[in-house]
C-alpha cells in the first residue's frame, strides 16, 4: 500500500491510525453474535455439552475474539480433540453464516465517514481486526466505508498471518506495522474491547479506547476495562476520536497515561 507523505509543517511522529473493525468501525457485535451463537451451540453439541449459550451472554464472555479461537478453547475445556480439518469446517461455517446476516443488517454511519475522511487527510488509514478477510470486506462495503478503507487496506488475524491467532495476540499489530513501514511510536490505534487494547499496546502502539457502538449501560464498565488494558484515553464518539488523535498527534508521544483532560475522561 502507498506511504501517505507528512502534511507540510506537521512536527509530530504519528502517520497512521490502525482501526479495529468489529464495534469499532461498526455496530456490528450484538448482531455478528446473534448468528455466531447457533453455530457455537451447534460446535458444542458436537463436542458433546450440553452447555448452550444466549447470544448477549457469549457476546459479553467473547468480546474481541475470533471464533477459532472459542472454538479452540472450547474443545480443550472438554477434553474433546478437534482436528485441524474439523476446525476449519466449523471456522468457515460460522464465517458464512455471519457475514451473510452482517451484509444484510448493517447500515452507513455518517459519524464514522465523516470522521475517516477527516482522519484520511493527515493519516494512513488501515483496518486490523480478528475477523476474516471476507467479513471485514462485507461489513465496509455495507456501511459505505469501501472507498476510504479498501480491501488492502485491511489485516485479518485470522487470514493475513501465517499462522491464524486471535487478539490480544499482537501479532496482527505488528504485521500491520511491517506493511505500513512504520515504528509502533509513529502508529495510533482504536480498539473497543480489552482483547484488542492488549494486542495493540503489547505491539507498542499507543491507543486509544472507542466506545461508541457500546450499549449505554454497559459504557462505563468497558471504559474501565479499556483503561485497564492500557489505553490511554476513552472516548464515546467518533468526534472524540478524532479529538484525541489530532490532540495526541499535535503533542507528540503521551506521557503520563493518567493526564488528566486525556485518559481519564469518557467524551461524549
Amino acid at each position: 500500500m502507498p506511504r501517505r507523505e507528512p502534511v507540510l509543517g506537521a512536527t509530530c511522529a504519528v502517520r497512521a491510525v490502525l482501526l479495529d473493525a468489529d464495534g469499532n468501525l461498526f455496530p456490528s457485535e450484538e448482531p455478528a453474535f446473534a448468528a455466531s451463537t447457533r453455530v457455537t451451540n451447534d460446535l458444542l453439541a458436537r463436542l458433546g455439552s450440553g452447555r448452550r449459550w444466549e447470544a448477549d451472554e457469549l457476546r459479553r464472555a467473547a468480546l474481541g475474539r475470533n471464533f477459532r479461537a472459542l472454538a479452540g478453547d472450547f474443545a480443550r475445556d472438554l477434553g474433546v480433540a478437534l482436528g485441524d480439518e474439523e476446525l476449519e469446517e466449523w471456522v468457515a461455517r460460522e464465517q458464512r453464516a455471519v457475514t451473510r446476516h452482517l451484509a444484510e443488517v448493517l447500515r452507513p454511519d455518517p459519524r464514522v465517514s465523516g470522521a475517516l475522511e477527516r482522519l484520511g487527510e493527515r493519516f494512513e488509514l488501515i483496518v486490523v481486526s480478528s475477523s476474516a478477510l471476507v467479513r471485514l470486506a462485507a461489513c465496509v462495503r455495507a456501511t459505505a466505508l469501501d472507498m476510504l478503507l479498501p480491501p488492502g487496506d485491511h489485516v485479518s488475524a485470522q487470514d493475513s498471518l501465517a499462522l491464524p491467532t486471535s487478539k490480544p495476540d499482537p501479532a496482527v499489530y505488528r504485521l500491520a506495522l511491517e506493511r505500513l513501514g512504520l515504528e509502533p511510536g509513529e502508529a495510533l490505534a482504536v480498539e473497543d474491547a480489552a482483547a484488542g487494547v492488549r494486542s495493540a499496546v503489547g505491539a507498542g502502539i499507543r491507543t486509544i479506547g472507542n466506545v461508541c457502538f457500546v450499549p449505554p449501560p454497559e459504557r462505563a464498565e468497558r471504559a474501565a476495562e479499556l483503561r485497564a488494558a492500557g489505553a490511554f484515553a476513552v472516548t464515546a464518539s467518533w468526534a472524540g476520536v478524532v479529538e484525541l488523535i489530532e490532540a495526541t498527534a499535535a503533542c507528540g508521544p503521551v506521557g503520563d497515561p493518567a493526564e488528566p483532560g486525556i485518559a481519564e475522561e469518557v467524551r461524549a
